[in-house]
């Protein structure tokens, strides 16, 4: 009677696999998250972005602060700040709770550029260390 099953060689290259497949999906799946989180900076600016539209389309200026702006300082799990400056909106991200190194840090800026008839945005974002900006959205990249 012949006994079938697995050598110790083959359980042992089966086990090499799966570690070096462990080693190059968990980085990838921790960036992943953390992109997730710093997502959450765009849509606290998606208000904003209406609020500094509806300004312009009134005004025919961009709005100084905040205040002008009618938008208030949102903080969440993973913004720190939202702030209105001339038009430019900027989130801080509180990169601790997203999973960033402590000291690091990451802000989303989106700059309105004025269009016939409606407001353009361009997002752009800002990090130190400047290998941060890997979190940002791609379109803020």
């Amino acid at each position: 009677m012949k006994q079938q099953g697995f050598t110790l060689i083959e359980l042992m290259i089966v086990i090499a696999i799966l570690g070096i497949l462990a080693a190059i999906a968990i980085p990838t799946y921790q960036d992943y998250i953390i992109r997730a989180k710093v997502s959450e900076g765009v849509n606290v600016m998606s208000n904003a972005k209406a609020s500094v539209a509806d300004y312009y389309q009134v005004h025919t200026a961009w709005p100084a602060d905040n205040t002008e702006a009618g938008v208030s300082t949102i903080v969440t799990t993973y913004v720190s700040s939202l702030a209105v400056t001339n038009g430019v909106i900027t989130a801080a991200i509180k990169t601790a709770n997203v999973g960033m190194d402590s000291g690091s840090t990451l802000s989303l800026i989106l700059s309105p550029q004025a269009a016939t008839g409606a407001v353009g945005w361009t997002c752009k974002s800002t990090a130190s260390p400047t290998s941060g900006t890997k979190y940002a959205p791609s379109s803020c990249r």
